[in-house]
């Protein structure tokens, strides 16, 4: 399959990380292993030296992680012309960051198709962004509504709690379709351990509804609301849910200081 030129560089500055901590690993190993006893280091200590050198090599190699995850966030952002689009670009950056630790986890089946639900606009925007990470292209770019309890014209509250009719943050993974009481449907696993993870007992899917359309939002002034779900206009759900289904990165963000510092595919 062709693979564009930014992936590619991204792989292999990722690839570059992981051989640079394997091999300094490698060689402080070395290094502690042939000190004579005439050091008098305790067992002890050589085990703390090398936990120490350990984790001071992850921080660097986590740091070049990061680094090359913002520098392709920013390609990609201008590339497809985001600017206008009322993205985030921090949401793309931690979107990215995210798809990258799930590829690594081996948890995702279509790699190409990264989905971003952006809960830092409101839901009278076009909020919701279905990309083709490979190909550098917005393939949609429509309404998606938040559950009631989570706020009116902006989510701002959120919870993994069944029956609490609010949105969860966090990555997804998506999974089939099936027809239910709102037609085409698409069920998705919360992989963000704590902020979503009960979205299959609370049946949190991706379906369209009448109420998720401009016809509402002219009418009434506000988008309608779920019960947690994030629906999308009905006509879309036709075109967009087929390209989601069956294994891709699937990511709600919102800016809170809270996920953000505990997600457990973020921080993993």
């Amino acid at each position: 399959m062709k693979t564009s030129t930014g992936h590619f560089r991204l792989v292999a500055l990722l690839v570059l990380c992981i051989f640079t901590v394997s091999s300094s690993l490698a060689k402080s190993n070395k290094a502690i292993a042939a000190w004579s006893p005439n050091h008098k280091t305790s067992i002890f200590n050589v085990a703390k030296v090398k936990a120490t050198r350990t984790a001071s090599l992850k921080a660097s190699a986590r740091k070049a992680e990061l680094r090359a995850i913002s520098l392709e966030a920013v390609d990609l952002f201008y590339k497809m012309q985001l600017q206008d689009s009322g993205l985030n670009e921090k949401a793309l950056e931690y979107a990215l960051l995210g798809y990258h630790r799930l590829l690594r986890r081996g948890v995702l089946r279509k790699l190409t198709i990264l989905s971003i639900c952006d809960f830092s606009q409101s839901s009278g925007s076009k909020r919701m962004y279905v990309i083709d990470v490979r190909n550098r292209k917005l393939l949609y770019r429509t309404y998606v509504a938040h559950g009631i309890r989570s706020g009116s014209t902006y989510a701002n509250s959120f919870s993994n709690r069944p029956e609490s009719y609010k949105s969860s943050l966090g990555f997804y993974v998506t999974r089939n379709t099936y027809l239910g009481c709102n037609g085409l449907s698409l069920r998705i696993d919360g992989v963000d351990r704590g902020f979503n993870t009960m979205a299959n007992q609370r049946n949190i899917v991706i379906h369209g509804a009448s109420y998720v359309s401009e016809r509402i939002l002219n009418k009434y002034g506000v988008m309608g609301t779920t019960f947690g779900c994030p629906a999308i206009p009905e006509e879309m759900s036709k075109q967009i849910i087929p390209v989601l289904k069956n294994g891709t990165c699937f990511f709600i963000y919102y800016p809170s200081k809270r996920y953000l510092a505990r997600s457990s595919v973020l921080n993993g």
